[in-house]
């Protein structure tokens, strides 16, 4: 297999620099009602630093040494995890896979677009995982059609048992950052 070269390329910025910008990006105060019903003064929106073209680069440029050798293709996880493996497959030269949460019932009824998936090494691309439930869902999947998947990478692990559940389906995890990371940056950046 021939080395790729990544399409473009980012200033590189330091580990630290990196949290603080996510959190700082990504972190809001107010009255949140989250997903559990519970209400917080604090909310994560994810979306906030996927939807920034520069961050989002940085972050690819970031989980790069994430991607183990072997991966013949990246697969990006509806709906978040899909402009993080468009920019990681940028910075990498991976091909990019968009999986569904579900197979469509029409046209191609494909679960993943952008390329077969039968006998590929693929590397599960999400943005955050909580209890790794959808990794779990859409890797099941994936294997069901015969991909290869042994490992997911994320930029955050909320570190709420998500690793762990995820191993006990031969899944490994690798995270940019994990959650008390980021608040650690974010607590020195105020």
């Amino acid at each position: 297999m021939t080395e790729r070269q990544p399409a473009g390329t980012v200033a590189p910025v330091t580990r630290e620099i990196l949290a603080r910008r996510i959190y700082e990006t990504a972190s809001l105060r107010g009255e949140f009602t989250l997903r559990s019903g519970a209400v917080s003064d604090r909310y994560f929106d994810k979306y906030r630093f996927e939807g920034d073209p520069e961050l989002l680069a940085a972050i690819a440029q970031a989980m790069r040494p994430l991607i183990p050798s072997g991966v013949e293709a990246l697969a990006g996880l509806e709906m978040g995890g899909i402009p993080l493996v468009t920019a990681l497959s940028s910075a990498t030269g991976l091909p990019a896979l968009f999986v569904r949460k579900t197979a469509k019932e029409y046209g191609t009824r494909r679960l993943a677009e952008g390329g077969e998936i039968s006998g590929r090494r693929l590397l599960v691309v999400e943005d955050v995982v909580s209890s790794g439930g959808q990794i779990r869902l859409s890797t099941g999947e994936l294997r069901e059609r015969g991909a290869i998947v042994e490992r997911a990478v994320c930029v955050i692990d909320r570190e709420s048992g998500g690793t762990e559940k995820l191993a006990a389906d031969g899944i490994a995890l690798d995270a940019l950052f994990r959650m008390s990371e980021l608040e650690a940056a974010g607590a020195q950046g105020a």
